[in-house]
């Protein structure tokens, strides 16, 4: 089973605006950032690893349509083998997803937290994330209280 992921900003800053953060290591690790990323979230974890990206031309042709954190989270997943990649937006998700890439978002980490026993219940995660500006579409809401069992 695949553990390691890549992220882009999006998850940790959600994750650390709730007090939250603890969770994505227990349900990954480790967890890669590129520097992009780290320069963005300016945090520092035991858990989490900077990783710098080597081939910059992908990055730069990928900048032409996402951000840069997403560009750089996006070539380093392709440089790492076996791994997920956590992004939230639906751009990024579309264009890692043509690359053949494992694609998992936010709500999807924390549906996987509460299958693994890591946390009782997303609901309440969920509702805290968007009460702290983190946007989630009412149908990706619904759909993953349907499948965590909690609607």
């Amino acid at each position: 089973m695949i553990k390691k992921t890549v992220t882009n900003s999006t998850c940790l800053i959600g994750l650390e605006r709730i007090g939250r953060l603890d969770i994505l290591p227990q349900v990954f690790f480790p967890v890669i950032i590129p520097c992009a990323v780290a320069a963005e979230v300016g945090l520092s974890a035991e858990w989490l690893t900077v990783q710098a990206v080597k081939n910059l031309a992908v990055v730069t042709t990928l900048k032409t349509q996402i951000d840069s954190g997403e560009a750089e989270a996006i070539a380093l997943a392709m440089e790492i083998e076996d791994v997920f990649i956590i992004l939230d937006d639906r751009n990024a998700r579309r264009i890692a997803q043509q690359l053949s890439l494992k694609v998992i978002g936010t709500v999807g980490m924390l549906l996987r937290a509460k299958q693994q026993g890591i946390i009782p219940e997303i609901k309440p995660l969920l509702t805290a994330l968007e009460a702290a500006d983190f946007r989630i579409a009412e149908p990706l809401v619904q759909n993953a209280l349907r499948l965590a069992g909690e609607l």
